[in-house]
């Protein structure tokens, strides 16, 4: 098992694409590293997507939390984080509770792959391209037409973004769902 990590690894180094590796069986969703967001991202990404109150932001790899409790805490808006990592969601309901807005955030230990993510109004991601690829098909036929897509550092190919920002010399790309006949193009 010890040298399919060492394989895994340069894959992930250099942003490949499943698929494309020798691996092709491999479970690409349990090789995205968990890297925290700093709380200067995470209040950009959710300003850059206009959260309101009104909002139901849905964070696939939501890691500890951070962003669906800022978008409570900070802006009332409601929350979903999705994570395949037990231990992240642990860390995230705790920090829901410290925070306060346990009443307006949940957790799920879940694959996103798998998550509905129909009643999302934004949807951020820190993931990588590659992962960011193979999700783009799911995010164009269950989510709703003007719903905010927002991803750090990571784009989507050739679906360019609505707007982009910067924070810490780092991207953040804005995508807005596209009414249904326009999303076939991609």
């Amino acid at each position: 098992m010890k040298h399919r990590l060492l394989v895994i690894a340069p894959l992930v180094a250099i942003g490949l694409s499943w698929a494309q590796s020798p691996l092709e069986t491999l479970d690409a969703k349990k090789i995205v590293p968990y890297v925290p967001t700093t709380p200067e991202v995470v209040s950009a990404m959710l300003k850059l997507a206009n959260v309101t109150k009104n909002d139901t932001v849905i964070d696939l790899g939501c890691g500890d939390g951070r962003i669906v409790i800022a978008a409570a805490k900070d802006f009332g808006a409601h929350g979903i984080g999705i994570d395949i990592d037990p231990q992240r969601i642990q860390e995230a309901n705790e920090n829901a509770g410290k925070a306060g807005v346990t009443g307006l955030v949940e957790f799920r230990q879940q694959d996103f792959f798998d998550a509905n993510i129909s009643k999302a109004s934004v949807v951020t991601l820190y993931l990588l391209s590659s992962v960011n690829l193979k999700l783009r098909p799911k995010l164009l036929n269950e989510l709703k037409p003007g719903t905010r897509v927002v991803s750090h550092s990571f784009d989507m190919g050739d679906w360019k973004p609505d707007r982009i920002a910067e924070v810490e010399g780092r991207k953040i790309y804005l995508w807005i769902i596209p009414a249904k006949s326009a999303a076939r193009k991609f």
